[in-house]
């Protein structure tokens, strides 16, 4: 599982350097698909990171407002800063933690039951779908998008 999360962290960073040519105007432009834009869809799949897994310790999940995050480096100053949060808990993973019921109390009444590992399995893939979305964005833009590649990223070191 740290595998996919250390996966996700370095897309996430040479998605970044790829945006950092884009003017602004193009990082908040209203696309279809994604979270709506490049920016939002960032300050999105960050969000949906820290929130699920501070919800799972049974910590505070206070909502972030997008407004206040309207250029690139203050989308990545919130990733930092959230990150900490998210790699303790990544690194602290433990196979016990995988079937640990989750109750999600919705506000209509609805309750689901999920297991922690699905959870986060569903963080790290609701990760990689986005970073899809963006490569289409970079393909509409005319430009090469990153590599979603595993092979390369040096997460596994060979014996």
């Amino acid at each position: 599982m740290e595998t996919f999360f250390r996966y996700n962290w370095i897309v996430r960073e040479q998605w970044y350097t790829w945006c950092a040519d884009l003017p602004p105007e193009e990082l908040l432009r209203q696309r279809t698909g994604g979270a709506g834009s490049i920016l939002k869809t960032f300050f999105h799949v960050i969000d949906v990171e820290w929130s699920w897994l501070q919800l799972l310790q049974g910590k505070p999940d206070e909502a972030e407002d997008f407004a206040h995050y309207q250029t690139l480096g203050a989308v990545r100053d919130l990733d930092r800063k959230l990150h900490l949060d998210v790699e303790l808990f990544v690194r602290a993973w433990e196979p016990s933690m995988e079937k640990r019921a989750y109750i999600d109390r919705r506000t209509d009444g609805h309750v689901e039951l999920a297991a922690w590992g699905e959870i986060v399995r569903h963080v790290i893939a609701h990760e990689i779908h986005h970073m899809g979305q963006l490569s289409v964005w970079a393909r509409e833009l005319g430009e090469e998008p990153v590599s979603a590649n595993v092979i390369g990223k040096r997460l596994i070191q060979p014996d």
